[in-house]
């Protein structure tokens, strides 16, 4: 038996949770981008390491979708939609200096980390244990990501 009130979370929840869903299917969008357009010495590294990252995101949109869906809130979707409900900032298109993907990177899962937070206490203040349970998984994933990001540019 669920423990959530599909009527106390359905505005306050679905709102940060379809703008959690926005952010992090823009952030795989950014992933993507870098690992296509990534050069230099840290080529390898880096283009497993956002191949990592966009592949774990991807896994992340679904698992939120269907969160939403079992709330009985239908998904956002479309390119259109999410850049409408994204604040995640654009990794540089074309050629950029490994250093700035990185940096994009970085900024992206700063933003989607507080969509993340955010929409874990918009889910704790509604009692709804099961979608805080969604972002406090991914609020650990984001935070590890930013911390190895962080060190990789430390010393560049």
């Amino acid at each position: 038996m669920s423990t959530t009130n599909t009527t106390q979370t359905s505005e306050a929840v679905s709102t940060a949770l379809s703008t959690f869903l926005a952010d992090s299917y823009s952030l795989m969008a950014q992933a993507h981008l870098a690992h296509w357009n990534v050069e230099g010495p840290f080529f390898f590294e880096l283009h497993a390491n956002f191949q990592k990252q966009y592949e774990d995101l991807f896994e992340a949109v679904d698992e939120l979708a269907e969160r939403l869906r079992a709330l009985d809130v239908y998904a956002p979707g479309g390119l259109k939609t999410f850049a409408r409900l994204s604040t995640v900032p654009e990794v540089p298109a074309g050629k950029a200096p490994a250093k700035d993907f990185v940096a994009g990177l970085i900024e992206g899962h700063e933003t989607t980390l507080a969509s993340a937070l955010a929409t874990r206490d918009a889910a704790g203040n509604s009692g709804d244990l099961e979608t805080q349970d969604i972002c406090v998984k991914r609020i650990q994933t984001h935070e590890k990501t930013l911390w190895m990001l962080r060190s990789f540019l430390k010393n560049l």
